[in-house]
């Protein structure tokens, strides 16, 4: 928020605008002073790096400025998700910076998340529907974990994000990229995916999750529902039958 950018630095905010002269300009004053260091901490709960503010925002040509300059492609963003420029871009849906972070800057795929809200960049990806980015990270089967955990606090495995946003396509790649189907979801109001999908009122990704082997008797959440107990609550009556 605006408040919290006012405590950012030259470079941060410069990259998150894609001013890239002014990026240019600022890397390299003489001599070079701690704010426009590109690896200068995230300032603020929704703070970000400039590399992460650069990838999140699509900026490619201020994230390869940055690279070049030294900025490091793994650090941490902010306390809300702490997610990394690669996981941010892949949440955006900026595949030539996902594929950038990832093949020219070995960017690591799985690199764990903050407790709070935070996604690795398949689950990122997944969450949002960007189904080509997903494509994308599930070409490197060494680097990617496909079932990584969700994370304690608002956090959903790659395909719990997919079934309930109601991505259908990017359910049925996860699916055949050999995501658990039952995972348990995170430790704080997590569903499985079936229950997900089932709150979400989309069908076809029940019936999905049902061929592919989804247990029905499962519970998840706070209240420890089964998926059909979360379909009555938000009354999707026509999903509870398939339930």
């Amino acid at each position: 928020d605006d408040d919290d950018e006012n405590t950012w630095t030259p470079l941060q905010l410069a990259a998150a605008q894609g001013d890239l002269p002014l990026v240019k300009q600022l890397l390299t004053q003489q001599p070079p002073a701690p704010p426009n260091d590109p690896n200068s901490a995230p300032r603020g709960y929704y703070g970000q790096t400039a590399l992460q503010a650069a990838s999140l925002n699509g900026h490619l040509a201020v994230v390869e400025t940055l690279l070049r300059a030294g900025a490091a492609v793994d650090l941490p963003g902010g306390n809300n998700g702490g997610r990394t420029a690669l996981a941010l871009a892949a949440g955006a849906g900026h595949l030539g910076i996902v594929r950038h972070l990832v093949d020219a800057a070995g960017a690591e795929i799985n690199r764990a998340a903050h407790k709070y809200n935070g996604r690795t960049a398949l689950q990122a990806a997944a969450r949002e529907g960007h189904d080509a980015v997903v494509e994308r990270l599930l070409q490197h089967p060494d680097r990617v974990e496909v079932n990584a955990p969700a994370v304690r606090y608002q956090g959903v495995t790659a395909l719990q994000g997919a079934a309930g946003a109601g991505h259908r396509a990017t359910v049925r790649r996860l699916l055949a990229a050999g995501a658990d189907v039952n995972a348990p979801g995170g430790q704080y109001k997590g569903y499985t995916a079936l229950a997900a999908a089932a709150e979400g009122g989309h069908g076809e990704v029940v019936r999905g999750l049902l061929e592919a082997g989804a247990d029905v008797s499962m519970r998840s959440g706070n209240k420890m529902w089964t998926a059909a107990r979360v379909a009555v609550s938000r009354g999707h009556g026509e999903i509870a039958q398939l339930l």
